[in-house]
């Protein structure tokens, strides 16, 4: 995208590209943004792993249902199946990590320390990918990134549980390294099958890899004593989560990584926004220069 910029400053391709990408950072923020406000729910009633595991299959048929209306492509060679099974494994890893270290660590710090996963990502689409944006573009990244830290974290917290910081870092850090790696090679999916197979494959991928892992592991996935309630929650969670993927996998597929992930990092402005408006959370005065900042961020992707 940015070279095309170069070559032509007015060019429409590089305009078109950069909506396209700005669009699908929104989808994947607020569907990730929602669908984290009712895994937390959820995970205190049945457990992280129960949450993770339940979601995926509900994205499964959620997608499945998709596939009248956009087609599904067909897996080009081996190549590609080993892949999505790779993809599927960083995944899985990646929220397995994700949510334990929430269980045992520091919340804000567990939340500031994920976002290291988008600067991962961009340094590997930088280095490895030749992906650029422009100057207003880098500062404005900048401003959503720094926006989402102060969200995160509760420094008066930090201030109190000084000697708890690096519970749960470590996991997170391994986690952020899975996903950043995880969206790069996914890029290359998204670009040959399409937003819906690299979703869709990824899923069945990830469902097989928990069964295993919970097998042998022995971990118990029934849900016999779950009320409806929770089951619906679960519900939700798979479906705005298969949203959000296919949003940023669709993203990725029409437009750059090095602008779409930044933009979709957002989801923690939502959810916790929605925490203050449905649990009437009350947000400090760095939580809402956060949130002025990364939305602040988002506008500037797109001049």
């Amino acid at each position: 995208g940015y070279a095309s910029l170069q070559a032509n400053p007015t060019t429409m391709g590089f305009m078109d590209k950069t909506l396209l990408s700005i669009v699908a950072g929104l989808g994947g923020m607020f569907g990730w943004g929602t669908s984290d406000f009712f895994a937390n729910l959820s995970s205190e009633r049945i457990g992280y792993f129960k949450t993770f595991f339940w979601s995926q299959p509900t994205g499964i048929v959620f997608m499945l249902c998709l596939i009248p209306f956009f087609g599904l492509s067909a897996l080009p060679s081996l190549y590609f199946i080993l892949l999505l099974l790779v993809l599927a494994v960083l995944d899985s890893a990646g929220y397995l990590l994700f949510y334990k270290a929430f269980e045992i660590g520091n919340v804000s710090i567990v939340s500031a320390t994920i976002n290291l996963n988008i600067v991962f990502a961009m340094l590997i689409a930088f280095i490895f990918r030749a992906q650029r944006l422009t100057p207003l573009q880098t500062v404005a990244v900048v401003l959503i990134l720094f926006g989402i830290t102060l969200v995160s974290v509760n420094f008066n917290d930090l201030k109190n549980r000084q000697f708890k910081l690096l519970a749960g870092v470590k996991e997170t850090i391994i986690s952020a390294v899975f996903f950043s790696i995880y969206w790069n090679l996914t890029e290359t999916v998204s670009e040959t099958i399409g937003w819906l197979g690299a979703t869709l494959y990824v899923k069945i991928g990830a469902t097989l890899f928990l069964l295993i892992f919970a097998l042998l592991a022995k971990r118990t996935l029934a849900l016999t004593r779950t009320s409806t309630k929770t089951k619906v929650i679960v519900t939700l969670v798979g479906i705005l989560e298969a949203l959000a993927t296919s949003s940023v996998n669709w993203g990725l597929g029409v437009g750059d990584l090095i602008l779409v992930s930044p933009i979709s990092s957002a989801f923690t402005v939502v959810t916790i926004s929605m925490a203050v408006i449905f649990l009437k959370e009350k947000l400090s005065l760095t939580q809402t220069l956060g949130i002025v900042l990364a939305i602040t961020g988002i506008v500037l992707t797109a001049l």
